[in-house]
């Protein structure tokens, strides 16, 4: 189906990603992106893409004058809103960008769409994905799984923040019917994952034999799913989700964060003992596990998260295709091979770049 989407967010890790995959998969997808450049939007993340079917536009989803006047000028009819802050560590130092972006700007993106979709056509074609987190659930147990009924218990600024959007996703649809979906996934890795995130932190650490810091006992436990998985169960939602309909996303691949941590130890050692000039470049000599140091945990940090994903599964058919052991070699290897682009955002270069492009930020 021929759409013009925008993508909030698109300049970011999973936003680049699905941007990647919609126009290499169809040639009948025109992509607009909305993207504030914040520290973690990175357009190089776009580059070598189809300009003449992807459009880039620098904004937040908070301004309403720039979000109306993309709708009506691109002729927008589907938007994946990925546009968040989405760190839980820099939203308990300071929640206040979260509850902006996260809450009033997805209500920005509802009222645009509310004002723009209102024949009775438009809301039959049109589509709404809001794309949010397993967080919004809470912290459960050693055993069980979160469902599209779990309640939501959200104990970090961030999650709240994603709760009270998802909310307000929900209720657009039964006040006004406005067709939206509503994706809930667990933690994704892949390529183009800005460094503060777990698994690029700790392969970037570990080339260049940094400390590897590990919250409490590092049994933590996350569901993990790979970037261009997660990109495919969208699309499916997308194209045949039932609007209305919240769908879980998961992995179906539950790590200790310690393992994960050692994994990466083991993974870096493996693929710089084999080849000499990673060795001549990276030549912290001693296993990597010797890196690792017990941290303070964090306030709030909820115990286990795992998703039960049958719905999308059995209405979608979308299944989760790159196993864990395939998805770390893959983002290894990316993130060895791809130096230049996490050297220049550690140096603080792409900010330069974009100021120079852009102006200031703020």
């Amino acid at each position: 189906m021929k759409r013009n989407i925008l993508v909030t967010g698109g300049a970011g890790f999973i936003g680049a990603n699905f941007v990647r995959h919609m126009l290499e998969s169809s040639d009948e997808t025109r992509v607009v992106v909305l993207d504030s450049l914040t520290y973690a939007g990175n357009l190089e993340n776009l580059s070598g893409l189809d300009e003449g079917r992807l459009k880039f536009v620098k904004g937040d989803i908070t301004d309403s004058a720039v979000v109306d006047a993309l709708f009506v000028d691109e002729k927008i009819d589907a938007v994946v809103n990925f546009a968040a802050e989405s760190h839980v560590d820099r939203s308990i130092l300071g929640p206040k960008a979260f509850i902006e972006t996260n809450i009033m700007g997805t209500f920005v993106l509802l009222e645009a769409a509310r004002k723009t979709w209102t024949s009775p056509e438009a809301l039959k074609s049109c589509r709404f994905v809001h794309v949010s987190t397993d967080e919004v659930y809470g912290s459960l147990g050693d055993t069980g799984y979160f469902t599209e009924e779990t309640p939501f218990s959200p104990n970090s600024p961030y999650s709240a923040s994603k709760a009270s959007s998802d909310h307000l996703v929900r209720a657009y649809f039964h006040t006004y019917g406005l067709p939206v979906l509503t994706t809930n996934c667990s933690n994704n890795y892949g390529p183009y994952q800005f460094p503060e995130k777990l698994i690029p932190l700790m392969v970037l650490n570990a080339l260049d034999g940094k400390s590897l810091p590990v919250y409490g006992d590092g049994k933590n436990v996350r569901d993990w799913l790979y970037v261009t998985d997660h990109c495919k169960a969208i699309e499916a939602v997308l194209d045949k989700g039932r609007t209305g309909e919240t769908y879980n996303i998961g992995g179906r691949c539950e790590m200790q964060n310690i393992e994960i941590v050692k994994l990466v130890c083991k993974e870096v050692d493996s693929l710089i003992e084999f080849d000499e000039g990673l060795s001549l470049r990276y030549p912290y000599e001693k296993p990597r596990e010797t890196l690792i140091k017990y941290v303070t945990d964090r306030p709030g940090h909820d115990r286990r998260y795992a998703i039960d994903c049958d719905k999308i599964e059995r209405e979608l058919g979308w299944k989760p295709e790159v196993t864990f052991e395939e998805g770390m070699k893959k983002t290894i290897e990316w993130y060895v091979t791809e130096r230049a682009w996490w050297e220049k955002i550690l140096s603080g270069e792409y900010l330069k770049y974009y100021d120079a492009q852009y102006g200031n930020r703020g």
